[in-house]
């Protein structure tokens, strides 16, 4: 898979954890978009290296996809308690 498609592997990764992660996040939807790009490439680089299992070249293989959205969802849950405002 090349870089692009791993762009849009990223752009829908993001959405997907969004949608299982909803509320306000203190970037906003931009925010959201990079944050899913670099879970995409978390996901895979940790599928590789730790589960030993590198990604395929597929771009609908449901472990690729896995490894995104789960990398998103780690980037997410700790960028909103990073950067997340307090419950008030």
């Amino acid at each position: 898979m090349g870089v692009i498609a791993w762009l849009v592997l990223g752009l829908l990764a993001g959405a997907i954890a969004k949608a299982i992660l909803p509320g306000r996040d203190p970037g906003g939807c931009v925010g959201t978009t990079l944050i899913g790009i670099a879970g995409a490439f978390l996901g895979g680089w940790l599928s590789a290296e730790l589960l030993d299992r590198p990604v395929q070249r597929a771009f609908f293989d449901a472990a690729t996809w896995g490894s995104a959205i789960a990398g998103a969802l780690v980037l997410l849950i700790a960028y909103r308690l990073l950067f997340g405002n307090s419950r008030d």
